[in-house]
């Protein structure tokens, strides 16, 4: 029998005590504790610093000092005393010699071509055959605006039209879609931003009205009109001007018609309306002598008005031209009652018309009077012929053969005194330059349209070397001109003066 004892001797343990030994050895199992702690810490710190250059002479001097120091070591200073002499001799030849008249550094590229740059349309003018009638570009040169209608023959009075604008500022320009287009319900034959306000437009409609429009409310651009009473006008107005009104200093809206019309409204925005401040009226009698007789088979009693220019020297003088080829001098400060009747009008008409020139024997299409000289002006009509005129004689100084068909209109250069440009029925514009002994046109605009006339152009004032030109077929080109076009020579003026103080034959 085996005992408890015998078992142990001879190595041997019962699984009961190796069961209750492990149980005895297993032990449990926790992680650590998990300590954590908030800290919050804020700096603030100013930092003050300060520097102070030295005294310009003292600068000045140690600069010096450096310098003279470097010129005895590298004996520059001892050759410049042994050439001064001979240096001296030749700057005073050099002062005495004319090699280099007339030239003048020019630091803007050079440009030997004239470039389109935009071809402008509006879709809907151009599938229904609408021309351009005019062109303005605003203040900041930035927009261009133009208005379209018809030029042929025809009753067209009652077709609609429109008004649109292009910013050539933009990067992204679409050339087939303007960034405003406004409806009118007539025709526009008359178009003139204002002078400082670049988003105003002055216009004028074959009906005879006038209108105002802002062009930054895009929902409701008309601030102004002036509608049909007594004081308007009942025929196409052909001319709009911004001009100061005398009385009270302000820009009021000067307008020219076929009527015989030339009136000056003056802008009521609140009221949305264009109230007349005064009036003039060109009745065959009142004219001068010089151009009565030219007249006298004339039924109508008064001259329409087709063309009408400002000078941009006297504030008093502007220049009108009519539909028998009368050219007339006038005068905003006439007294001269008109020969009218003033019948359920606001304002008395005056008779302005002071001087007469040798009349053309066809309609002044457009009249504009130079930037550069105060005496000299340019007009263009059916005849195809320009004509050089000074405010001083009354026959004309030079004429020039445009075209064999009619000349729509004609604009100096804004950048130099003896350059023009005139659009062309034949759908050219020639661009002469007066300077130069031949009377042919310096450089000839092909619009690339058969068949079609180019109505309308207009100098960019901000950027000289554009020029838009309109046409009949209802697109708007913006050409980059020659820098030989644009950049003014020494001589130029001299040149000018020159034609001014010719006597006419």
């Amino acid at each position: 029998m085996f005992t408890k004892e015998s078992l142990d001797s001879v190595g041997v343990e019962s699984t009961w005590r190796k069961s209750q030994k492990l149980a005895h050895e297993t032990k449990g199992c926790q992680t650590r504790t998990v300590h954590s702690a908030n800290a919050e810490v804020q700096t603030g710190s100013t930092t003050v610093s300060s520097s102070q250059t030295e005294p310009q002479d003292q600068r000045l001097e140690q600069h010096l000092s450096h310098s003279v120091h470097k010129l005895e070591i590298s004996g520059l200073n001892t050759f410049l005393h042994q050439v001064e002499d001979v240096v001296i001799k030749e700057l005073s030849r050099n002062t005495k010699s004319h090699a280099f008249d007339g030239f003048q550094v020019n630091w803007e590229d050079q440009s030997q071509s004239v470039s389109c740059t935009h071809c402008l349309q509006h879709p809907g003018a151009k599938e229904r055959g609408l021309h351009v009638t005019c062109l303005t570009w605003n203040c900041t040169g930035s927009i261009i605006a133009c208005a379209y209608g018809r030029i042929d023959d025809g009753d067209w009075s009652n077709e609609s039209s429109y008004v649109c604008t292009w910013n050539l500022d933009r990067q992204c320009v679409n050339q087939n879609q303007p960034d405003l287009i406004i409806d009118v319900a007539a025709a526009v034959t008359a178009l003139s931003f204002h002078p400082i306000h670049p988003s105003l437009i002055a216009g004028g409609l074959y009906t005879g009205e006038v209108l105002a429009w802002d062009i930054s409310q895009t929902q409701d651009p008309v601030v102004a009109q002036a509608g049909m009473s007594a004081d308007s006008h009942r025929e196409a107005v052909y001319q709009v001007d911004w001009v100061p009104v005398q009385e009270t200093g302000e820009l009021g809206v000067l307008s020219a018609s076929s009527g015989g019309k030339v009136l000056i409204w003056m802008l009521d925005s609140a009221q949305g309306r264009f109230v007349l401040s005064s009036g003039f009226a060109f009745v065959r009698q009142q004219l001068p002598h010089s151009s009565s007789a030219h007249i006298q088979a004339w039924r109508n009693m008064y001259a329409g008005v087709t063309s009408l220019a400002l000078s941009p020297w006297d504030p008093d003088t502007f220049l009108v031209g009519s539909e028998g080829g009368l050219l007339l001098r006038c005068s905003f400060s006439a007294e001269t009652p008109a020969a009218v009747s003033t019948e359920g009008q606001s304002v008395a008409l005056r008779a302005p018309a002071v001087f007469s020139f040798k009349p053309r024997g066809s309609p002044v299409h457009s009249i504009h009077c130079s930037p550069f000289h105060r005496n000299l002006f340019l007009s263009v009509g059916a005849d195809g012929m320009a004509h050089l005129h000074s405010l001083l004689q009354a026959q004309p100084l030079l004429s020039l053969r445009v075209s064999d068909s009619y000349v729509f209109h004609v604009r100096w250069s804004p950048a130099r005194p003896v350059v023009f440009a005139a659009a062309t029925a034949q759908g050219v514009v020639q661009i002469f330059d007066l300077g130069q002994r031949s009377l042919r046109p310096a450089a000839t605009i092909e619009q690339n349209s058969a068949g079609q006339a180019a109505t309308c152009l207009a100098f960019n004032s901000r950027n000289t070397r554009l020029l838009a030109v309109g046409g009949t077929d209802g697109q708007v080109n913006i050409w980059h001109l020659s820098t030989d076009l644009t950049e003014q020579r020494p001589q130029d003026m001299a040149h000018l003066e020159q034609l001014a103080n010719e006597v006419a034959e």
